[in-house]
């Protein structure tokens, strides 16, 4: 009887990893990708953003559904608190973006995750955004992201796991990096 590799970890199909990552080395154009999100204003601080189409690996794509998010301010920021702050937003982003990294690297590791949860934070002051302050930024200046991870690979390969997660992701490139946002009224 002959051991084979699993084809699935932490519900991760480590073939299709594989395979994803020898198509792009090969045809490296099918790495581009544009990701859309249209947002529509509801009422006061409360608007909703629709994810539907998206571009990518040589042609269009429309995922399985149309996803929606709402956002919104919470009371005391004169909100009527219908949906997580566009800021919290980013948090569940970053969140989300690096727990993927776990799992896609870990699975191509060969390291078995029982589970995975994080607690992230950030500081922002209000006093940027209301207008207040020019030596207080707007946005966020700090945020912490807290993983705890069972597995049962020895500690410093988990930390490297993360670390590689933490290399590799979009969100946390896009925070620490920056990019040009670019806005238009038509």
């Amino acid at each position: 009887m002959t051991m084979t590799e699993p084809t699935s970890r932490n519900g991760v199909d480590v073939g299709a990893l594989f395979a994803t990552i020898g198509a792009v080395k090969a045809q490296p154009e099918l790495a581009e990708f544009t990701f859309r999100a249209a947002n529509t204003w509801v009422d006061g601080t409360h608007s909703r953003t629709a994810f539907g189409t998206f571009s990518g690996a040589g042609g269009d794509h429309q995922h399985k559904a149309t996803y929606v998010a709402g956002g919104d301010h919470p009371v005391v920021l004169t909100g009527t608190d219908e949906a997580p702050t566009p800021v919290e937003h980013l948090l569940h982003a970053i969140a989300c973006c690096l727990t993927a990294g776990i799992a896609n690297v870990a699975a191509a590791r060969g390291i078995e995750l029982r589970s995975v949860t994080s607690t992230v934070e950030g500081d922002i002051d209000l006093r940027g955004i209301l207008g207040l302050s020019d030596e207080v930024r707007n946005g966020y200046r700090g945020i912490r992201v807290r993983f705890d991870i069972d597995s049962p690979a020895p500690a410093e390969d988990v930390r490297a796991v993360v670390a590689q997660s933490q290399a590799r992701s979009a969100v946390f490139d896009v925070l620490t990096n920056g990019t040009a946002v670019e806005v238009t009224v038509a």
